[in-house]
Order: C-alpha cells, then structure tokens, then sequence
C-alpha cells in the first residue's frame, strides 16, 4: 500500500492509521471470507473497534469520543473498508448515522443516554429512510408519526435497513404532516425493543454478506416526544444534513475497497508467471495497474480534502462530499473490476478475495445515495439551477 500521503498527515494521524491497519489484518482478515461465506456478523469484532475508540474521531470527548475528527474518521474507515466492506458499515451505524444526529439535534439527556453506548458498542445502531416506494425521493416516505399526548406513534415500513436485525436502536424519519410533504417529515430516537417493532432479515444480497439488513416495521409504536431530534417538520433538512456525514464514510469506505483490489492485484501480477515472465512485466497488465493506481489515489485525494475541509469547520460542505463520494463509489465498482482482469479466472473464484471485494464494491454506487443522484447535485450546482452548500 503506497504511504506517500504520509508528509500530509500529523503523527496522530499516523498512529492511527497504523493502528487501525495492524488490527485489520490481525482480527479480521483471517476470519473475513469464512464470515461472508458464512452470513455470520460477528459483534465480538465491532466491540473490538469501539475499545479502539474507532468511532469516537468525530464525537467530544466528554460524550466518549476522541474528537481526532473527520480526516482521522475517514482514515480509520478506509483500513477497516480496506479488509471489510460488511465492517465498515459500523462508521455510520455507530457514528455519522446515529450519534452525530444526536450530538447535533439531539437533548443533553439523549446525548447521555445513547451516544457513549454508541461509542463502546454496547448498544448498535440504525437508522431508518430508505421505505419499499421511497429511495431517492425520500420526501414521499409514507412512514408516520402521530401526536397523541406526550408520545408519538409511529406507523410504517422502512427497507434496506443496514443492521436492523442487529441494532438495539434506530434514528428514525417520518412524516408529522403528509400534506406538507418533505416540511413535515420529522425525526425521532425510537429504541428497537419498542411493542409494535419487529424486523425482517434480507439475506439474499449481492455482497455484504456479513453485514445484516433488513425491513423495519413499526405498527403503533409509541415513542416519548422527547425523542424528537430537534424540531417538529424539520426532519428533511436534518437528513439532508446527515447524509453529508453518512456519505463521507461510504467514500472513505470505497477507497478501501479500490486499495485492497490494486494490493491484490500487485501481489498477483508480481507472483504470477507466463510465458516465461512475470505477468507485472507485461505492458498490458501496467496499463490496467496504472489505472487503478490513479483511481485509487484521486478517489483518496477527493475524500481527504472533503473530511479536511469539515476539520476545520465547513462541516455541511455539500458539494465537496458529493464530489467525494461520485468518484470514490464509481471507482470502488471499476477498480475491482479492472482488477479481474490481472487475475482473470482466479479472480473470478472464491480462492483470491476479488469475487468478494468486487461484490461489495457495487453497492457504493447505491447506498447514501445513488450515482444518478450524485450526478444531478453536481451538475445543477455547475450550471447554477441550484447551489450546494459549500
């Protein structure tokens, strides 16, 4: 793995990344492919990352966090994406999802009773959008969430949860006012163990195979009004909001995924032997490592400068994470890619780890939102039809 970003990074961000790095292939590469063959989530392994404190950069201190920030966030999500895609999915169910909504919408006693727990992964979380006839537009999600007292009572179905099956609660969106469309969605802390809440596995996925996901289903369940995040009919702004921060992880994630493809493909090309030389001597196998090499490097370029840019207070930086996020999550579907075609059929077959990180490398493409939706922010902010925060 080429360091050459090294001269850019404090001694802090060094020892992390180390650190983060020697854990990832000490605890979980071993076990990685026998997990995803097997469908198996290990917890063991996120409370291995909590006692780390991997999911602390962006949070205080006095909340459990570290408070390293968001370029020492984005380099710990890289290393464990690097040797799991289903792993590093804990970056926004433990962090950017869950305990930054609450740090940032949240009331004091809602900080103090979920985001330490989020921290030490004693409690895992999710969070609820995506409903089975609302992806993209999440202003039509038809998930309610009624008045009555001192509660709410929330009615709906919510769909491609990422570790619903496993979580123990959930920042949930719905809608306070249907008519008033996306200025009456709300959102609420709804704990997982509530009557009315039950889950539906979806086993049958591409990739992620150890990465639980499900259907959330919620028939009157009663959630205090104190759960609220924030204000009553400002839920789409805080979801436009912390999909800035769910989107920086997934790039982060993609270029691990684009790194542990190229270091594959390097170790292959170098043992591999044809026609009486090394395959990495050969032109046409350079030209295809070359292209990953650069994908892998602008993809990191553009993350880094993202999560910078947030360190030093430009936290909602809209355009830049969607910079961020298109090229990284389009290079984690090609560079896996280009990287079947140095290892040709023994890529193709679970022997080398190609078939798995090409699979979970497709679905960056999809989740936190889609390419076509990354498109069309940054082309309406290029022609002016409509600015992203910057």
């Amino acid at each position: 793995m080429s360091d050459q970003y090294d001269v850019e990074l404090t001694e802090d961000h060094v020892m992390l990344r180390d650190m983060v790095r020697k854990f990832a292939d000490k605890e979980i590469a071993p076990v990685v492919e026998r997990d995803e063959n097997e469908h198996r989530f290990q917890r063991e392994l996120v409370t291995q990352m909590a006692e780390l404190n991997l999911f602390g950069c962006p949070v205080p201190e006095e909340y459990g966090g570290n408070g390293m920030g968001y370029l020492a966030h984005a380099i710990a999500t890289e290393e464990i994406g690097r040797v799991s895609g289903s792993l590093r999915v804990a970056f926004n169910m433990q962090t950017m999802g869950t305990a930054m909504s609450i740090l940032k919408w949240g009331s004091e006693e809602l900080k103090r009773k979920y985001i330490p727990a989020l921290m030490s992964a004693e409690i895992l979380g999710c969070f609820g959008i995506t409903e089975p006839d609302a992806g993209s537009d999440t202003a039509s999600m038809t998930t309610t969430a009624t008045k009555d007292g001192s509660e709410y009572v929330l009615n709906g179905r919510k769909m491609w949860i990422t570790w619903c099956p496993v979580a123990d609660m959930s920042v949930v969106f719905a809608m306070t006012d249907k008519k008033a469309k996306h200025r009456g969605m709300s959102v609420f802390v709804m704990d997982m163990d509530a009557p009315g809440v039950s889950t539906k596995a979806i086993k049958d996925k591409l990739g992620l195979w150890a990465c639980p996901t499900g259907e959330i289903i919620m028939e009157d369940v009663r959630v205090p009004a104190s759960n609220m995040l924030g204000q009553e009919g400002k839920g789409f702004g805080y979801l436009m909001q912390e999909l800035i921060s769910t989107r920086l992880s997934a790039a982060a994630g993609a270029v691990g995924t684009c790194q542990a493809a190229l270091d594959e493909s390097i170790k292959y090309a170098n043992e591999r032997s044809q026609f009486g030389s090394r395959i990495a001597e050969f032109q046409m196998v350079q030209e295809v490592i070359a292209r990953m090499v650069v994908e892998t490097e602008a993809a990191r370029a553009l993350v880094w400068r993202c999560a910078i840019q947030k360190d030093k207070g430009l936290v909602n930086n809209n355009r830049e994470t969607v910079l961020a996020k298109f090229y990284a999550c389009r290079a984690a579907d090609e560079v896996p890619d280009l990287a079947l075609e140095v290892l040709s059929a023994y890529g193709y077959s679970n022997e080398y780890p190609i078939a798995r990180i090409l699979r979970d490398g497709k679905v960056y493409k999809i989740l936190e939102g889609a390419t076509n939706i990354m498109k069309m922010i940054l082309a309406t902010d290029a022609l002016g039809i409509k600015k992203a925060n910057r």
